[in-house]
């Protein structure tokens, strides 16, 4: 079995994995995901040993576990007629950045539903919309500042 460990021990291990990671975890935390917004995440993709970004924008339907190490997000989008989602770990280091592109007012905490809607009842349903601009910096952007404030 596991050892069960206490309040102090998990605080340890919460510090030691926010030590290590290459995120900007306070970055993270403060870009408010929330269901109903439509989000642009850029992903790191290696292929034949060069990494390239892309980018998958869809409605997100579902925040899990709110901004805790393990967070994750689904965001939903429609492709070549086909519903395609993926779940994104809010801290994982293959995310470059998040860009909220617009924020919609719904009134349930998980939108499994618009699986189930048309596109024509899903426009009806996403009327309440609010153009946003919010992101998170790059990593690349994040090391030229870092470059230039050390110089």
């Amino acid at each position: 079995m596991f050892p069960v460990l206490d309040c102090a021990a998990m605080s340890e291990v919460r510090q030691a994995t926010t030590a290590r990671t290459p995120v900007a975890i306070q970055e993270r935390k403060a870009i408010r995901i929330t269901p109903g917004d439509t989000v642009r995440v850029w992903q790191k993709i290696e292929e034949k040993g060069k990494t390239r970004l892309q980018a998958f924008e869809g409605l997100v339907i579902a925040v899990k576990h709110g901004k805790e190490l393990g967070g994750t997000f689904t965001v939903r989008r429609v492709s070549g007629g086909y519903g395609v989602e993926r779940i994104f770990p809010l801290f994982s280091p293959l995310i470059d950045r998040i860009e909220v592109l617009r924020r919609t007012k719904v009134r349930r905490a998980k939108l499994y539903f618009v699986r189930d809607k048309t596109s024509k009842a899903l426009r009806r349903l996403l009327r309440r919309t609010q153009m946003v601009s919010e992101s998170t910096v790059s990593e690349q952007q994040r090391t030229k500042e870092e470059k230039e404030a050390a110089e």
